[in-house]
């Protein structure tokens, strides 16, 4: 067998996994949301993604960051629930879109704000059953 054959059958088996994980990263849905530069408390949040929970703590400035599933089922869904030590707790539930970055911005006292996030953006969110809307005081 030729040398060049066999270096070629190798290159094959190595470049289509990264192309498959190529394509997987940049398609994958993302929801980033973004905490106010104002906010004066720390949050905590739960990302609950259909079979993933992820729990954390973050202070004002930052995100927290999610991907979603490259093809959901019809179960798939994907929420966020945040609060603060004072009390209030917020939840909303996300439709998130495929192969795009979705940003959601939280103000300075942890509601949804509509003025920064997106008409487009707010079109995917809804309240969470049972919880306190999320874009009212």
């Amino acid at each position: 067998m030729d040398a060049n054959k066999v270096g070629r059958r190798y290159v094959r088996w190595i470049l289509l996994p990264l192309i498959v994980l190529f394509f997987w990263y940049f398609c994958s849905p993302v929801v980033a949301v973004n905490f106010s530069l104002n906010s004066e408390e720390e949050f905590h949040y739960v990302w609950n993604t259909q079979d993933r929970i992820h729990r954390g703590d973050i202070k004002h400035g930052g995100s927290a960051v999610e991907f979603g599933y490259l093809f959901p089922d019809d179960d798939f869904f994907m929420m966020f629930d945040w609060w603060t030590d004072k009390g209030f707790q917020r939840c909303v539930d996300i439709s998130p879109k495929w192969g795009r970055t979705i940003d959601i911005y939280l103000d300075a006292t942890g509601r949804v704000d509509i003025a920064k996030t997106g008409p487009d953006v707010i079109a995917r969110l809804k309240q969470c059953t049972g919880e306190t809307d999320p874009f009212r005081p």
